[in-house]
């Protein structure tokens, strides 16, 4: 992965699938994440860690998409807490959180800020 001014090039924007997530593997600090990636529309992906902290299991990127108050979330495939996909706050739960990451697509591919 090819890292830029902490931009970190995760895969092409044709491996994504509108309205859907898919995992990726992100390399930091000499350790590998999961992150779920989640194609809203053609210039729009979010990123958030894959970690389900209720279920305890990398699971996110299966969740359901959806929308509550001009809110885009992703809903945990296990237990339905849905998650902000702009900042990664629980809209179940005030006292979770997931990482969240800032993206951009340049010339087709999808980055990460690290």
């Amino acid at each position: 992965m090819p890292i830029e001014n902490n931009w970190i090039t995760l895969c092409h924007k044709d491996a994504l699938i509108n309205q859907s997530g898919v995992c990726a593997l992100l390399e930091k600090d000499q350790r590998e994440h999961q992150v779920a990636l989640f194609h809203v529309n053609e210039s729009e992906v979010y990123a958030v860690e894959n970690w389900d902290p209720v279920g305890k299991a990398n699971v996110l990127y299966r969740g359901l998409m959806g929308e509550a108050q001009g809110d885009i979330y992703v809903a945990s495939p296990l237990l339905k807490q849905r998650y902000s996909l702009k900042n990664g706050r629980c809209l179940d739960d005030e006292s979770l959180t997931i990482l969240s990451y800032q993206t951009r697509i340049v010339d087709d591919l999808v980055q990460i800020q690290a």
